[in-house]
């Protein structure tokens, strides 16, 4: 077995050499719901076969649409013309000219303008539904490479992990298994999160394309709007969100519709909180554990066990003193990035994050990767970005904390800059001007020092 994740995709005997792009495909079936109804299985289709044939001959393109249903139709364009999407770490204009540089001969997809100039731009109409009627889908070849994902990496690099079609088919027809969604007859999914990121996108965009829900075109983020959402759609209802977002709905008065299951993920989930959230919503939660690297990893009933089932096709082994998830199918072996306590092949405890990894808005980075982009923005003599607390599972979310010195900078001038290079998720809140940062004679900053040069500017464990 090969370290990491890079490399070509090996194929077992018993794979397939392609496979449909819609599974199980009945044209008149939702695909997706919007306020005015839903989107069936060939009109999503259609509208994905009128695109390709307006898109660029473009190896790689990037689909920066935000409803769901046009991001599914630019994917499946992007696919039918045999080509690569690329998923930033995030939608800032600092990573889109680094991904430029890099790829010179992408383009862009989206479905609103674009807050910065793109070469090859095209902007979906949102009036285009092309007449007509589908009985049957093409097929993309299992080893087609479908995805590049990028995630923050600790040199502010970030670091690129390949996704072949067959590795996307195998977490959209494993994934609703091991959250037991297959006991839910045509489940309706709406979600917190966006498509972009990959609890999103294998909870959402998979799940409609080879999971067999139906999933709303929405991302609402407040109550109001996700009970709104819900009643959107039919029953079974699935929510896919976060602790920052079930905190919120546990402590709001809207009324919610039945709901027949909750997924969590993107942060760990205090069982206080899952309890509460379980009485509050009358629903089972199920939280996935998963990491860019090998997607949705594993699973569980979190008021149930403190234990996490691993998904069919995964299993954990352990190696010259790492656990790696082993995914026997495309021979790869991924290491865990945080620290685990093996139970068996099948289950696993999750001990604790790895300290240098946040987690913010279903997205990954670095501490140290974010450290990087922050010392080469110009003026910036010296700086570090820090979280002062961990995430207690209660929903709250510790404060990412910038200390900066940068004598000829003010922090409204470097907030601006550093929200377009790292995007609004993970450019610091509070940004506090030094003259000097507290280095040891090694040139190491303390987790010590960090927290008294805090307690010196006033900076405490607050919450987003």
């Amino acid at each position: 077995m090969a370290d990491g994740v890079s490399g070509d995709v090996i194929l077992a005997p018993t794979q397939p050499k392609e496979w449909p792009l819609i599974d199980p495909f009945e044209p008149g079936r939702p695909a997706f719901w919007t306020g005015d109804g839903p989107v069936s299985q060939d009109e999503l289709y259609l509208r994905a076969e009128h695109l390709a044939a307006r898109l660029p001959d473009c190896p790689v393109a990037i689909n920066y649409c935000s409803a769901r249903d046009d991001f599914t139709v630019a994917l499946l364009a992007m696919w039918m013309r045999g080509q690569t999407a690329l998923f930033p770490a995030d939608a800032g204009v600092h990573t889109f000219a680094a991904l430029v540089a890099d790829y010179p001969d992408l383009y862009t997809v989206s479905d609103q303008p674009l807050p910065f100039e793109s070469p090859s731009a095209i902007l979906l109409d949102p009036d285009s539904r092309p007449a007509g009627t589908v009985s049957s889908v093409g097929a993309l070849p299992w080893a087609h490479p479908t995805a590049k994902v990028f995630t923050s990496g600790s040199t502010g690099k970030p670091s690129v992990n390949d996704k072949s079609w067959g590795m996307l088919v195998a977490g959209g027809k494993t994934i609703p298994r091991m959250l037991t969604l297959d006991d839910l007859t045509l489940p309706a999914v709406v979600a917190t999160v966006p498509s972009q990121h990959m609890y999103g996108f294998e909870t959402t965009v998979m799940n409609a394309l080879q999971g067999g829900a139906s999933v709303h075109a929405e991302h609402p983020v407040y109550p109001a709007d996700i009970a709104r959402c819900l009643m959107d759609v039919p029953e079974p209802r699935v929510l896919v969100t976060t602790p920052v977002h079930l905190r919120a709905l546990v402590g709001s008065a809207v009324t919610l519709p039945p709901i027949a299951r909750v997924i969590s993920a993107t942060a760990p989930l205090a069982p206080a909180l899952a309890q509460a959230a379980e009485a509050r919503l009358g629903a089972a939660i199920w939280e996935i554990y998963g990491f860019t690297e090998a997607g949705s990893v594993a699973a569980r009933q979190t008021t149930q066990s403190d234990e996490w089932r691993l998904r069919e096709d995964f299993t954990v082994v352990a190696e010259d003193g790492r656990q790696y998830v082993d995914w026997a199918d495309f021979e790869r072996r991924v290491p865990f990035p945080d620290v685990i306590e093996v139970v068996d092949p099948h289950r696993i405890r999750l001990l604790g994050r790895s300290q240098d990894m946040v987690n913010i808005a279903g997205k990954r980075a670095s501490l140290s990767g974010l450290t990087a982009q922050l010392l080469e923005v110009e003026g910036v003599e010296d700086g570090v970005v820090w979280l002062p607390s961990e995430d207690d599972g209660s929903g709250t979310v510790a404060r990412l904390v910038a200390f900066i010195v940068a004598p000829e900078r003010n922090v409204d001038d470097l907030q601006r800059v550093l929200r377009n290079r790292l995007g609004a998720a993970f450019a610091p809140r509070r940004m506090v001007l030094v003259d000097a940062l507290p280095r040891n004679a090694t040139g190491k900053l303390t987790q010590a020092a960090l927290r008294d040069l805090a307690s010196r500017h006033g900076v405490g464990n607050a919450t987003r």
